[in-house]
């Protein structure tokens, strides 16, 4: 080898031992907390209770992971407790993302090996979303330094796409996330509106192709899994025999005894309408997920006890003909039909990071700030079926709960400066925050 050969040879090897060490020191180094026992204090905040009551000037008591107390002028002891002081700052209850692929889809469609959300096949109802969640996301941690500490994880699918869990956002594994585990079936509905969807593209390959009516396929395909129901409910209830174990069918026996909602991806109106059979022929609880349309059937939803996890507010109109800011007061209309509802964040390019903003959107158009926190906190935990635990700053609940500078619904003044989920400190580093620090360096910026 010449001795320019073994210079490029040289330089090579740097470069590669340099983007080597870049690498290690560019990982996050944000662990899980460890469990906290004993008393600790948030004091002084301005506590948003997150079922539209504000507390000024508050403490908020937490005796092993749990709220023992919240109000003014709570007694301090003076012994060994851990003791937070938030004088000027806000308290929420920790923010819930109520629908989407965290964990289960990192880097998108063009890095397969980072996916795990989605099964062959049409009926997938024994699919388990928990099983195949990364703890070890590096979005998960951009979420919590906004403020989200729970996030719903949902399979996805042609049709039945599976069951979903709900997991908290520290974790080492999947087993150690869970934070409600199966507690929804997903249906995703086909359009129900001859043509819609696919572009040019699509339109000029139906025309290649024997015509077909897409209204007529997509009921056939509703009538095999109600077909699918039906034959799992007589198979829960024991009236078919049982020789062998049919996974499909056991995984369904929640809708059946409410142990489990059924979720369905809907945002026509005729999809909705679709859904409000479910609930008449199986007595399920149903949740829409999207409802863009969800505004123009209110009262028929509230009729037939339906909630609605609404797509986020920063969107265009479903409809050509509907007003320009549709998206942004849709809350409203829910709020005043007596919709049960909570709000979204599916933007993939956001991945929910969003979520508290969008929130901030509903409250500028007719919703109120406190009731806009209560889209992302309690009425989300109703609606997930973890109210008893989470959801708001209330005695008995778990202390999942964000400390804010500002407003946390306003992207201009909001700053988490504190985290706790069941009563551990979360670390809120993650790989924005050092990408952001990284490149402040690098042209000198203080």
């Amino acid at each position: 080898m010449t001795i320019k050969a073994e210079i490029e040879m040289k330089k090579i090897l740097i470069f590669i031992c340099s983007a080597i060490a870049l690498c290690a020191t560019a990982q996050e180094t944000v662990y899980p907390a460890r469990e906290y026992k004993g008393l600790l204090f948030l004091k002084g905040g301005t506590v948003h209770v997150g079922n539209g009551q504000v507390v000024e000037n508050a403490t908020v008591k937490i005796n092993n992971g749990k709220i023992e107390q919240v109000g003014q002028n709570l007694p301090i002891p003076a012994d060994d407790v851990k003791v937070f002081d938030v004088t000027g700052k806000h308290v929420y209850p920790g923010l819930i993302l109520p629908a989407s692929a965290l964990g289960l889809q990192e880097i998108g469609s063009g890095v397969r090996g980072s996916n795990d959300f989605i099964e062959i096949g049409d009926m997938n109802a024994s699919v388990r979303a928990i099983a195949a969640y990364n703890a070890d996301s590096k979005i998960t941690n951009t979420l919590r330094s906004n403020g989200i500490l729970l996030a719903h994880v949902a399979p996805q699918g042609a049709m039945l796409g599976g069951l979903s869990s709900v997991v908290q956002l520290d974790a080492w594994d999947y087993e150690d996330a869970t934070y409600k585990a199966d507690n929804g079936v997903h249906l995703y509905m086909p359009s129900l509106l001859a043509g819609a969807g696919g572009g040019r593209r699509a339109a000029f390959s139906a025309a290649q192709q024997q015509p077909s009516d897409p209204v007529k396929e997509a009921l056939d395909r509703l009538e095999k899994v109600k077909e699918m129901l039906r034959e799992a409910k007589a198979w829960n209830a024991g009236t078919t025999p049982k020789e062998d174990k049919n996974l499909k069918y056991a995984s369904l026996k929640g809708l059946f005894d409410k142990s489990a909602k059924l979720y369905v991806r809907a945002n026509q109106v005729k999809q909705m309408l679709v859904a409000i059979d479910f609930v008449k022929e199986f007595g399920f609880d149903v949740v829409i997920v999207g409802g863009m349309d969800a505004w123009q059937i209110a009262d028929l939803l509230k009729a037939n006890n339906i909630s609605v996890i609404m797509s986020q507010m920063h969107n265009l109109p479903a409809l050509d003909d509907d007003d320009v800011d549709q998206p942004y007061k849709s809350a409203t209309a829910l709020k005043k039909a007596g919709v049960l509802f909570c709000i979204n964040d599916d933007d993939p390019q956001n991945r929910g990071r969003n979520l508290p903003f969008n929130a901030g959107t509903a409250a500028a158009y007719g919703l109120g700030k406190e009731e806009a926190l209560q889209a992302i906190t309690l009425n989300a935990a109703k609606i997930l079926g973890i109210a008893d635990r989470t959801g708001s700053i209330e005695v008995g609940k778990d202390a999942n709960i964000v400390v804010s500078e500002g407003d946390i619904l306003d992207m201009r003044s909001s700053k988490v400066t504190h985290a706790f989920i069941q009563g551990r400190t979360i670390e809120l580093n993650d790989k924005h925050k050092q990408l952001f620090e990284r490149y402040k360096y690098k042209y000198g910026i203080k």
